[in-house]
């Protein structure tokens, strides 16, 4: 990854974890990749639920890949079933996706609308909501680059990912190609959801233990100022990267 300046905007230092995981049903789950029927298909949800991703595809702005060089690669995202599966022409070393989930806002009583808090009187949050994924299949052979489009992402920071559950690794979070601080990590989103996140420092670094010697998807969440103040109030990135931990041979 090329050396980036540690400089991180005023709004961004300013958030804490207690605003990033402020959360409800709606800005609660987040998007990963994960196999399903020996394919690599994309989960809409949070902890054990994989709620209808198929149905949501049309939110999705853009799927991407990458190659073991680390060079752009087609992929897309079909439907098979009740599932959107990734497709590609080639071996992909890393898959991508963006999904723009929309404007949100709480009414009085608890209930979400996807409208702005211009629509819905008396709102008590109004948010637009915006949900990453990245899935590494093996790191390319240079380090991991920004993804375009991904405004919140998280990369191992020295462009390894350990072998054995229990083994530190070492991520950093980026917002609009910087590090970003206070970015709640929540390092096993699926077997632990309701986990206290842990946060990255003032460089973007975050160090945590390797969870599960299978499956892992570690979310960042990262909450910011609006850019359309009269529909809503907030923005939240969530973010996620997945990787999977090979198990001894059968």
């Amino acid at each position: 990854m090329r050396r980036i300046s540690p400089y991180i905007s005023a709004a961004v230092a300013a958030l804490t974890v207690a605003t990033a995981v402020a959360s409800s049903t709606v800005q609660a789950h987040a998007i990963w990749f994960a196999q399903r029927g020996k394919q690599l298909a994309m989960v809409y949800g949070v902890g054990a639920d994989d709620l209808d991703a198929v149905k949501r595809m049309p939110m999705i702005t853009s799927v991407s890949g990458l190659d073991a060089d680390g060079l752009p690669a087609t992929a897309a995202l079909r439907a098979a079933g009740p599932i959107p599966v990734v497709d590609s022409d080639e071996p992909l070393a890393v898959v991508a996706a963006v999904m723009d989930y929309g404007i949100w806002s709480r009414d009085t009583e608890g209930t979400w609308h996807n409208k702005g808090h211009d629509e819905i009187k008396g709102a008590t949050v109004s948010e637009h909501n915006y949900k990453y994924a990245v899935h590494i299949n093996q790191l390319p052979s240079k380090p991991m680059p920004l993804i375009p489009g991904h405004k919140l992402q998280l990369v191992p920071a020295d462009n390894a990912i350990p072998p054995v559950m229990g083994q530190p690794i070492r991520l950093r979070a980026m917002f609009d190609g910087k590090p970003a601080a206070d970015v709640a990590i929540m390092h096993d989103y699926v077997n632990d959801p309701d986990q206290t996140p842990m946060k990255t420092d003032a460089q973007g670094y975050v160090t945590l233990p390797v969870r599960n010697q299978g499956l892992n998807v570690v979310v960042a969440i990262l909450v910011g100022p609006t850019d359309d103040p009269a529909r809503y109030k907030q923005m939240e990135h969530r973010a996620s990267l997945s990787f999977v931990l090979p198990h001894l041979p059968e």
